[in-house]
């Protein structure tokens, strides 16, 4: 395992030489965010990016992500081309030697919440999200009111997507991302690249839209629909976390060396689709990282992971979730984990 820290490059508060400074971190996790979607990435940004990770003394270790347009998700006419973009860009991933592709297959909303700043007993704030709330949120306004959601799409843009997916089920969406995955994963697998799904967050459906990465079967289908190395997992314990009935360390044995990417952070359930995300530690929240991260060192994972979202704590103000004090702090729990799982297994404890 190595751990790494997600940077949004330059708009980015957080500077390079800052996550330089946490202990045992090696490399980034990060994008170029300003490609419009379905367009191919040039290999002189991408390289660029690099070469300004590299300077700070990091690696370069995960794109997260490159967002999948969704005409590939509708199965529209013209999903050839935008799917040809995509191998060019993980092609040119390949050629600069970044190994793993972060990307997600949710429709019309990424990671959703409802609460940027719910005010935790400690006195630090932190993510939250809970249905009924959701259910109050008035779509004819468009996304301004979505808190977590950084694409931005205006009324009249966001009812002519809802409208495309009113007769789209789980099944068709199942379909679209085998055709997608069975040209883009060969892709992959030539240039070097091991893809990485990111279940769907929150792990259930939104607005009406299906979502189809939410349970351990969920994972064991994805993997199957293209059976090669290339096609793998995020394994990310705050999405699938937020569902109770989840059996996360019993996930990842099953799943094994298909993992290629861990998120690892905690959350607190406390409702029927309510939650708030907590510090890391297993004791904060109803993620037991202690016997996750035991099954990711049983079945030999030694991929990237980094602490994903994290509280916003001593006073420290910007892009909610991903403030550094908390996620440093997470990744020190993390690499306090691994060391004490690791050392035992080495002296045969």
């Amino acid at each position: 395992m190595h751990m790494t820290f997600r940077w949004f490059g330059r708009d980015d508060p957080i500077p390079l030489a800052h996550i330089r400074h946490i202990p045992g971190v090696s490399g980034v996790v990060s994008a170029l965010y300003d490609v419009p979607v379905g367009a191919a990435w040039s290999r002189g940004r991408l390289e660029q990016l690099k070469a300004e990770i590299e300077a700070a003394g990091l690696t370069f270790a995960v794109v997260e992500s490159i967002p999948i347009h969704e005409d590939i998700k509708l199965g529209r006419t013209g999903r050839d081309r935008l799917i040809a973009n995509y191998c060019e860009s993980v092609r040119v991933m390949g050629a600069l030697g970044i190994p793993v592709l972060c990307y997600n297959f949710m429709p019309v909303f990424d990671w959703l919440r409802t609460d940027l700043a719910r005010p935790l007993a400690d006195g630090s704030t932190a993510l939250a999200y809970d249905d009924r709330a959701l259910a109050a949120v008035d779509l004819s306004r468009g996304t301004g009111d979505l808190p977590g959601w950084a694409t931005a799409y205006g009324p009249d843009e966001l009812q002519r997507l809802l409208g495309a997916y009113r007769d789209m089920d789980a099944g068709r969406l199942w379909e679209n991302l085998a055709y997608f995955l069975e040209r883009v994963v060969p892709a992959a697998e030539d240039a070097g690249v091991r893809m990485a799904i990111h279940p769907d967050d929150p792990p259930w459906p939104i607005f009406g839209l299906p979502r189809i990465i939410c349970t351990g079967a969920d994972l064991e289908r994805l993997v199957a629909l293209v059976d090669s190395p290339a096609n793998g997992v995020t394994f990310c314990t705050g999405s699938l976390g937020a569902n109770p009935e989840n059996d996360l360390p019993a996930m990842v044995r099953r799943i094994g060396d298909r993992i290629h990417f861990a998120h690892c952070r905690n959350v607190r359930v406390t409702g029927e689709r309510r939650f708030h995300e907590t510090a890391h530690p297993s004791a904060c929240g109803g993620v037991d990282l202690y016997e996750v991260l035991r099954a990711l060192s049983d079945v030999g994972f030694k991929g990237p992971m980094r602490p994903d979202h994290g509280r916003m704590i001593w006073g420290e103000r910007g892009r909610p979730g991903y403030g550094l004090y908390d996620r440093a702090l997470g990744a020190m729990y993390l690499q306090g984990l691994w060391e004490g799982l690791t050392r035992g297994t080495e002296a045969g404890a």
